[in-house]
């Protein structure tokens, strides 16, 4: 386990704690999803919304590292990696993987924050009577997490699509 995944870990340990510990604040039927306008349209139970986000928190940034650690026991056939062959050759497969595991757990940490972050915005609108959610900071985390993932997929893809030096 490397240290940045043993950084996930605890940082995800904490955002549960955080969404948990927010979530007492909550009304019994808490406004869960909202439409443009920041209206909502769904609702879910107090209990019913803390263990779906704590589930969520939990879940979605430990998903990509774990799943990219468990696909270096794939065969290099099932795997799609430009340069494939070069890059899972037997003297560099480990490297490659532990690049891998590593920038999915930079993901995971993307993640985490944007769930946290959504998180505090359906907090912040059950606060309000009738409930609702500011539209403006949610498009701002929005806009900022789908700009962090472009640049994390730029750099994944620049990173398997170097060519090898021929020989």
């Amino acid at each position: 386990m490397t240290r940045a995944f043993r950084v996930l870990l605890v940082l995800t340990a904490a955002a549960v704690v955080f969404v948990v510990q927010s979530s007492q604040g909550l009304p019994a039927v808490v406004a869960s999803h909202f439409v443009a306008g920041g209206t909502p349209d769904a609702f879910m139970s107090r209990a019913g919304y803390t263990v779906f986000m704590a589930l969520l928190t939990l879940g979605l940034p430990l998903l990509f590292p774990l799943v990219l650690q468990l696909a270096s026991r794939l065969p290099p056939s099932m795997l799609n990696l430009p340069h494939r062959d070069y890059w899972l050759a037997p003297e560099r497969k480990a490297a490659t993987f532990q690049y891998l595991v590593g920038h999915g757990t930079v993901f995971g940490g993307l993640l985490l924050v944007f769930v946290c972050l959504v998180h505090w915005q359906v907090v912040q609108a059950n606060a309000a009577q009738p409930p609702r959610l500011a539209e403006a900071p949610f498009l701002v985390a929005l806009a900022a997490f789908i700009l962090c993932t472009l640049a994390w997929l730029g750099v994944f893809f620049l990173h398997f699509r170097r060519r090898p030096a021929p020989g």
